[in-house]
């Protein structure tokens, strides 16, 4: 691959834009059928029986040193935040998921500041209250903006933009000497045993009732394998060939394929909406601008 050109990782973000973009649209689909919980389950077994074998081959880089922050890699920055967005999604659009998804750079400032000894600069608390203020619009907006307005379930993603935060700090800070395909494959080496289990205390015989649901399974197969697998991947190798500042501009790209799905899907995207998406990526933008 040519990893050291531009125009091939310009190819690769957009790949993973659309990617995860479509992420949102592909929770609804499975939720037609599976529940919230067997729809997270679903899609974290998938990911980590598909990244198993590149386990087994790193496997010996396990150490006892790096098993917690693995385990948090694994837990905290990706079992935890499916189970959490798919019980918004059931009461929440998809378009504004993507929208509100796009708070992790937010809370990743915030988190290792307060946590990891990480600093401020003037532009990036400038960026901070914009993100803020941008995100408690697309919360409560309706056709008023309002404290009545609120969307209890958009706070389950709050909390899971708060989880990517704690794992890019924990990472970034603990597991630097591992590249990224080591930790990606390593951290949801612990996953499948947990989503497995998990996924058979369910009912999973209710799940026939719909006629559909092998289309829906397809979507969340689709979602772990690709969405999540294979998307963590190709990331971790862009950040190595690139810089993370590049990667991270992923960030600007997810909400336009989110808001596109959704407006295929029949939402309802208002202006408030965009306006409130708007000042939460110029937040975004001024907290990761390298210079000012």
């Amino acid at each position: 691959m040519h990893w050291d050109k531009k125009w091939f990782q310009f190819t690769i973000l957009f790949m993973l834009a659309f990617t995860w973009g479509s992420s949102f649209i592909l929770m609804k689909i499975g939720l037609r059928s599976f529940s919230n919980d067997q729809a997270a389950a679903i899609r974290m077994a998938l990911a980590s029986l598909a990244l198993l074998p590149l386990s087994i081959k790193h496997v010996k880089k396990l150490k006892k040193k790096d098993f917690p922050y693995l385990m948090i890699a694994g837990f905290i920055g990706s079992f935890i935040p499916a189970f959490l967005f798919t019980k918004a999604q059931t009461r929440l659009d998809s378009a504004l998921a993507g929208m509100l998804n796009s708070m992790t750079p937010i809370f990743t400032l915030i988190v290792g500041a307060l946590f990891f000894s990480g600093k401020f600069k003037l532009r990036q608390v400038i960026g901070l209250i914009l993100g803020l203020i941008g995100a408690l619009g697309l919360i409560a907006a309706g056709e008023n903006i309002s404290i009545h307005n609120i969307n209890s379930y958009a706070l389950f993603i709050v909390v899971a933009t708060i989880c990517y935060a704690f794992n890019i700090n924990v990472v970034r800070t603990y597991l630097s000497h591992l590249n990224g395909i080591v930790i990606t494959a390593l951290s949801f080496m612990f996953i499948w045993p947990v989503a497995l289990g998990y996924l058979f205390t369910t009912d999973l015989q209710a799940v026939t009732i719909n006629p559909d649901w092998q289309i829906h399974l397809l979507a969340l197969a689709g979602l772990g394998i690709i969405g999540t697998a294979t998307a963590m991947l190709f990331m971790n190798s862009l950040i190595r060939h690139s810089s993370a500042v590049f990667a991270s501009s992923v960030t600007y790209i997810i909400p336009i394929f989110a808001i596109f799905w959704g407006l295929l899907d029949g939402e309802n995207i208002t202006f408030i909406h965009v306006i409130c998406m708007a000042i939460v990526l110029v937040g975004v933008y001024l907290i990761n601008r390298k210079r000012g």
